[in-house]
């Protein structure tokens, strides 16, 4: 089984696109935690904002399982594009 690694997902909802794009990727959870808290609260006062820590195989694996964050790109992805 690979290793987890972490991506922190920065969501605009009001333009429906991500704000960091890739999301950062993190092999240290730690480091993930951190990082993911310092985020949390440089948003906390835009609830149009989402912070969300994924851990997973690959950043593939995550924008298969968290397409509502990725728009078109998991169809381009899906399509071979």
């Amino acid at each position: 089984m690979p290793p987890i690694r972490y991506f922190l997902i920065v969501y605009d909802r009001r333009r429906g696109a991500l704000l960091e794009d890739p999301p950062r990727e993190f092999t240290d959870e730690d480091a993930a935690m951190a990082a993911y808290g310092n985020t949390e609260r440089a948003h906390q006062d835009d609830r149009n904002v989402e912070v969300v820590l994924v851990g997973a195989d690959s950043l593939d694996t995550v924008r298969r399982t968290h397409s509502n964050y990725f728009g078109s790109e998991l169809s381009e992805l899906l399509s071979g594009v």
